[in-house]
């Protein structure tokens, strides 16, 4: 179920989707939550391993900076979060910072940088810029599972638990015996698509209220011909007939007092 999803989230995307096997497909899910400093994103990495099965992990990780580098950028325009998209073959197997081995970044990758130097993330306040940052996916501590971000992350992709770390190792070392030390990796930003989400709710009340309005008017410009139809049938079998004029004059004054009275006033909108 979760691999239709993911499938799914990617045709709609317009990314890539990997089918060779043991070719990894790697996916962060960027969380809702805008408190820092929290390991609460995921990264997902999936492959087939035959024509009809595919392997699925999902690991804990952070896909923004910790509150370390919020408060004290590297760089005076701000701290980098990487923006939402798919970098295709941007990382490859590499020591960061010449410390150990993870994926490091070797292609141009889009970020915005938070730029007020307080400890709350930040998504809107920034330039995107497009280039070689040093962002790299790795680990945080060396052992265990890291509790809160802090240092481990100026913008990386970091996985919390040492051991998922080492899993997601040998299954890059695998994809790279097979085809190329290019690894694709997508982010899906749950924020970016709740605040898309919200400019298509206004846009859709937006046109619903305009189609409302037409439907009235459509109504009433209805109603209108309706009831001129009505006094014209009515005066063509009036005048086939050899009814006293008065009549025809005191019905035809009466359908007029009742047409002016329904159109006199068009409709109204409100909201």
């Amino acid at each position: 179920m979760v691999l239709q999803k993911m499938k799914a989230i990617l045709r709609h995307k317009k990314y890539k989707l990997l089918t060779r096997p043991y070719e990894l497909n790697i996916v962060g899910l960027r969380s809702r939550s805008t408190i820092p400093n929290r390991f609460d994103d995921e990264i997902h990495v999936f492959y087939k391993v035959s024509a009809l099965n595919w392997h699925y992990h999902v690991f804990k990780a952070t896909t923004d900076p910790g509150t370390y580098w919020l408060r004290q950028p590297m760089q005076p325009q701000g701290t980098a979060i990487l923006s939402e998209g798919q970098y295709i073959d941007a990382w490859e197997l590499g020591l960061h910072r010449g410390q150990y081995l993870a994926l490091v970044q070797v292609k141009p990758i889009t970020i915005m940088r938070d730029y007020n130097r307080d400890a709350v993330l930040d998504f809107k306040n920034g330039n995107k810029t497009t280039g070689l940052y040093g962002i790299d996916i790795h680990r945080a501590n060396r052992t265990g599972t890291t509790k809160a971000v802090d240092k481990n992350s100026a913008g990386c992709q970091v996985f919390a638990n040492a051991d998922d770390f080492a899993m997601f190792m040998s299954l890059c070392q695998k994809h790279r015996s097979l085809y190329s030390n290019r690894f694709t990796y997508s982010l899906i930003d749950f924020r970016a698509v709740r605040r898309q989400n919200a400019r298509y709710i206004a846009a859709g009340a937006g046109l619903i209220g305009l189609l409302g309005a037409g439907f009235a008017v459509y109504k009433w410009n209805h109603r209108v011909k309706a009831l001129s139809q009505e006094i014209h049938s009515f005066f063509s079998d009036v005048f086939k007939t050899n009814q006293p004029q008065t009549n025809h004059d005191t019905v035809r004054e009466n359908l007029i007092e009742k047409y002016e009275t329904e159109t006199d006033h068009p409709p109204t909108f409100t909201g």
